[in-house]
């Protein structure tokens, strides 16, 4: 691969993660409830993610999703309810600290594979990600070239990238209201929040075509 085309790769990247979805979503709740650092895990489930739908599209399933109504809308609609049920289990979630001179705060910390499967679970069931891979990927890859290092720097770019802006700027923009989750009350108002994002774009998933 090119530098200049590596450059077009890094500049696409960076758009793509910071255009907001259901990932940024998850990565902004997880940093809100489980503090900056923790969020971290759910990055990496979406990572995950990604890797596999680069290798779904590399191995040429994708391409077989993307031209089979059934297999498309089979994901898209589990894709769909399994947002729904984020949300709805967000904004129907009791909280956890209460901060006052009786009730000593309770640890609410989410495991860490808790936090890799979501993760990986809203990135993954996401067929419109399956295309978008489709057509993204073969503008960085060239046919008279060996496939495999090509699809390794894409992946890692595609992964750093993704990992800094979720990171760096999602997460970290959830920061600040981080003292909202210190009372019953903030913590009823941001989980609704989130849960109404995530049933959002569970609907844009489903009518948007």
């Amino acid at each position: 691969m090119s530098l200049a085309v590596w450059f077009s790769l890094l500049t696409a990247s960076v758009i793509i993660s910071f255009t907001p979805g259901a990932g940024a979503i998850n990565t902004m709740s997880n940093a809100l409830n489980q503090g900056w650092r923790r969020a971290i895990w759910g990055i990496i489930g979406q990572q995950i993610a990604l890797v596999v739908h680069v290798a779904i599209v590399a191995a040429g399933v994708g391409l077989l999703v993307s031209r089979s109504e059934f297999l498309f809308n089979a994901i898209r609609y589990a894709g769909a309810a399994y947002l729904v049920y984020l949300g709805i289990r967000l904004i129907l979630s009791k909280p956890t600290v209460v901060v006052d001179d009786t009730i000593a705060p309770v640890d609410s910390r989410e495991s860490h594979w808790s936090m890799i499967r979501r993760g990986f679970w809203v990135n993954l069931l996401n067929p419109k990600a399956v295309v978008f891979f489709l057509a993204f990927i073969p503008q960085f890859i060239r046919l008279d070239q060996p496939a495999v290092p090509q699809y390794l720097i894409l992946i890692t770019t595609v992964i750093i990238v993704d990992v800094i802006v979720m990171w760096g700027f999602f997460a970290a923009a959830a920061r600040p209201f981080r003292r909202l989750t210190q009372t019953s009350r903030g913590q009823r108002i941001l989980n609704s929040v989130f849960g109404v994002l995530f049933i959002g774009v569970a609907a844009l998933l489903v009518f948007l075509h």
